[in-house]
């Protein structure tokens, strides 16, 4: 009973302080949604992941995707609950459920969203890639294998979209004997452009960038800083020329971060030298865990 009330009290904070991951997740799924029931299903294309999986139920034997879906999702869900934590599986079940909800909606009111395949492959990839790199963005995901991709991501720094392509091409050969070749051909541009949309928005969301900082105002910058939550370490710095000591400051921020920084600068302290360079892999508390090696 105790366990139970901490777990929904650790819900109501999860839902209270991620609020704007929650309004993400919700876009995201609305667009993943979309594009199973008007880019996937209308043209027999076979999609990937779990979805994958539930369309095929659907044209073999006329079965709702819905149930597939969430049958297989409660099931990777809860094998993945030891590796994942309650933040990321509370938004995976969270994502599942409004998929399912507005994929059941949008299936009652079917159309095509053009009468090109190619496009429509092309649009359903792209549809689907930014909305589940939007989802990994902001710590969910959209459930089915992206769960087993998640676990592979942080154990062995596994490229989820490189990992998503593999297993999609496995289901997409099964497939064959289903749809035919020219759909599976068509599911294949899908599935690719699909896995490179989601590499470039997961890499681009953990770019972390290296900021070297020579400022008069070492304190003020160093307050500004730590709120966002990274570290700032201060260096003993001396000019060569003037022979002065100048304190240098190290650290490391996201992309939004560095934008508020060169802004508090430039309002604060126009005489600083900022050097911002990419860090290829940062490794520590706050960043990549040492066990994923």
């Amino acid at each position: 009973m105790g366990m139970a009330k901490e777990t929904l009290s650790s819900l109501r904070q999860l839902c209270a302080r991620e609020w704007r991951a929650l309004l993400v997740l919700v876009l995201a799924n609305v667009v993943y949604a979309f594009a199973v029931a008007y880019c996937t299903l209308p043209y027999r294309f076979p999609d990937i992941g779990v979805p994958g999986i539930a369309v095929l139920t659907n044209y073999l034997f006329g079965l709702s995707p819905n149930w597939m879906i969430v049958g297989v999702n409660l099931m990777l869900i809860y094998w993945g609950r030891r590796d994942l934590g309650l933040h990321f599986l509370a938004l995976t079940v969270f994502s599942v459920a409004v998929f399912s909800g507005f994929l059941a909606v949008f299936s009652r009111f079917p159309f095509s969203i053009t009468e090109d395949k190619f496009m429509a492959a092309v649009i359903s990839g792209f549809l689907k890639g930014v909305s589940m790199g939007a989802m990994f963005n902001v710590g969910g995901s959209s459930g089915g294998f992206d769960i087993a991709a998640a676990v592979l991501r942080r154990r062995y720094d596994l490229e989820v979209g490189r990992f998503s392509i593999i297993y999609n091409v496995v289901i997409l050969a099964f497939s064959l004997g289903v749809v035919g070749l020219e759909s599976v051909v068509y599911g294949v541009v899908s599935v690719y452009i699909c896995g490179v949309m989601l590499d470039n928005m997961t890499r681009n969301f953990d770019k972390r960038k290296q900021a070297l900082i020579i400022t008069n105002i070492p304190d003020e910058v160093s307050r500004f800083i730590t709120p966002t939550g990274r570290g700032v370490t201060r260096l003993d710095g001396r000019g060569v020329y003037t022979g002065e000591p100048r304190p240098v400051l190290l650290s490391l921020l996201g992309p939004r971060q560095v934008a508020n920084l060169k802004r508090f600068l430039k309002e604060k302290d126009r005489h600083a030298f900022v050097s911002i360079c990419d860090a290829s892999e940062v490794l520590g508390q706050g960043f990549k865990n040492w066990r994923s090696l």
